[in-house]
Formats: structure tokens, sequence, C-alpha cells
């Protein structure tokens, strides 16, 4: 059983690096570079293929970290009545899973909200008519749920350093 722990463990981590590593890939390489000026006539395109592309491989790397992550709790004894029962706000560990499990579920909400309402919007707007102000403001939504989202994921991923290494 230890064996299939370890695994989880390692999947858990692989998930969250490729989710992470690809939103950071987005905000720190794509969008730059397409905002030059010889991309500008290609941009919406790329930008909606790229996050078409990305929002699969996302939400399979979400999945993945919601069923290990939840094996992994429950290797280590926690029960679904912990979570009802206020556990998870007695001691350090307990609190720093809960505050983890808090991000998790506001980074899956603003996921859902980027790729199924905003972010689609934001594309249509952007290509259609790229100068209203309308798509703008899309655009700029998508955007900053986007880098929220990041900022979420990387606290999520110190709470799991947390988790597993000790408290500062």
């Amino acid at each position: 059983m230890r064996l299939v722990y370890l695994m989880s463990v390692w999947l858990h981590i692989l998930a969250a690096a490729i989710w992470v590593g690809g939103m950071v890939f987005l905000s720190l390489v794509l969008v730059p570079v397409v905002r030059r000026a010889e991309y500008r006539g290609m941009a919406a395109s790329l930008i909606r293929r790229t996050g078409l592309r990305f929002r699969w491989v996302g939400w399979a790397c979400l999945g993945v970290l919601l069923a290990t992550g939840m094996f992994n709790l429950a290797y280590r004894g926690m029960t679904r009545a912990d979570v009802w029962s206020g556990r998870l706000w007695h001691g350090s560990y307990w609190s720093i899973l809960g505050v983890k499990l808090l991000l998790v579920g506001l980074i899956l909400f603003l996921s859902g909200l980027h790729d199924f309402v905003i972010g689609p919007r934001a594309s249509v707007l952007w290509q259609s008519t790229p100068l209203e102000p309308k798509a703008w403001r899309a655009r700029r939504q998508a955007g900053w749920i986007g880098r929220i989202n990041l900022i979420l994921g990387l606290g999520a991923m110190a709470c799991g350093v947390m988790l597993a290494r000790g408290v500062p």
C-alpha cells in the first residue's frame, strides 16, 4: 500500500507542476510574445487555441489533483467526518490543510468561471470587435482571473510543502 501512496504523491506533484507551469508559461511567455506588434494579427487566434488546449490539460490536472489529494488524505487517516467536524481547524497541520482545501475550492470556482464563461466571451469579443471597450474589459477580466488563480495555486503548493515538511 505504501508504494501506491508514493505513486499518488508523485502524481499529485506532477499534476501541480504541469498546471502551475502551464499558467506560468501562458503569463510569462505566450502573452508577452503576442503583444508584440508583428503578432497582433494572429494574437486572438493564438491565445484562443492555446487556451482551449490548455483548458483540457488544466482540467485533467485538476482532476488528478483532486483524486490523488483525496487518496493521500485517506491514507493519512483523514475522513469526511473530519472535514465537517471542525477538526481541520485544530492544530497547525489541520489548519494548513483547511487553508489548502479552501484555496482548492477557490481555484476550482475561478477556473470554471474563467474557462467556461469569461474566457470564451473574451475570445469571441476579441476576434469579432477587438477595439470595443467591451472586448478590452472581458480580456482584462480573463487575464486577472488567470493571474489570481496562479497566485492561489502557488499558495496551495506552499501549503502542500508546509504539510509535508512542517510549518516554518
